[in-house]
């Protein structure tokens, strides 16, 4: 796997998320039929995390050493194919008066949910963070749902109404620059979520 442009390597694990993992099958194997309520249980891993001692936690730690060899090595060989989104682009030199891209109604979720989320998860992995994130966007009641719905379309008005003013401060061009406005409208989208991924890293 990860070798000239295959599927890019499945990220690195923490010696925390093993834990958390060991701690799920061993949870399995004694209550098979148990159905897990994950934010407990992730709340649960991180208090016990927390009291183990270092002698405790190295076997861990190892695995965590021995999967990062794996991805390094992995990340050696691996070449992004060009259709491939890891492939980063060169980015341009954004406006600084361009207005800002409009969030959807799951980044307005994220916004509220992140913090929480790295409470109960701790050491968890960027990628790790944005799938219980996923989870609990996909569980939550429609009424609360409807709040950031409500306040994507806010900001979806708002982004319209900028971006008309905008690009009528711009002087006109022909339709090639128009269509190269549309482009820079998606590379900004795509760089805002790129933004969003550095965010946690600094986090972490």
């Amino acid at each position: 796997m990860g070798k000239g442009g295959d599927s890019k390597p499945k990220g690195r694990m923490s010696a925390y998320a093993y834990f958390v993992q060991t701690c799920r099958e061993e949870h399995k194997k004694k209550h098979p039929s148990e159905n897990v309520v994950f934010a407990e249980f992730s709340k649960k891993c991180a208090e016990r995390w927390k009291t183990m001692n270092e002698k405790e936690k190295q076997r861990f730690h190892t695995m965590a050493e021995k999967d990062k060899k794996r991805y390094d090595t992995e990340m050696a060989d691996y070449k992004p194919s060009k259709n491939e989104k890891g492939g980063k682009k060169r980015k341009r030199a954004k406006d600084p008066n361009a207005p800002k891209r409009a969030l959807s109604a799951f980044f307005w979720f994220c916004n509220d949910e992140r913090s929480k989320v790295k409470e109960t998860m701790p050491e968890s992995s960027v990628g790790e963070v944005a799938k219980e994130l996923g989870r609990r966007w996909g569980n939550i009641s429609e009424k609360d749902k409807s709040k950031y719905e409500a306040l994507a379309a806010k900001d979806k008005a708002r982004y319209e109404k900028e971006s008309n003013a905008y690009k009528n401060k711009k002087p006109k061009g022909s339709a090639k620059s128009s269509k190269k406005a549309d482009s820079d409208d998606e590379d900004e989208e795509e760089e805002e979520e790129e933004e969003e991924d550095d965010d946690d890293d600094d986090d972490d």
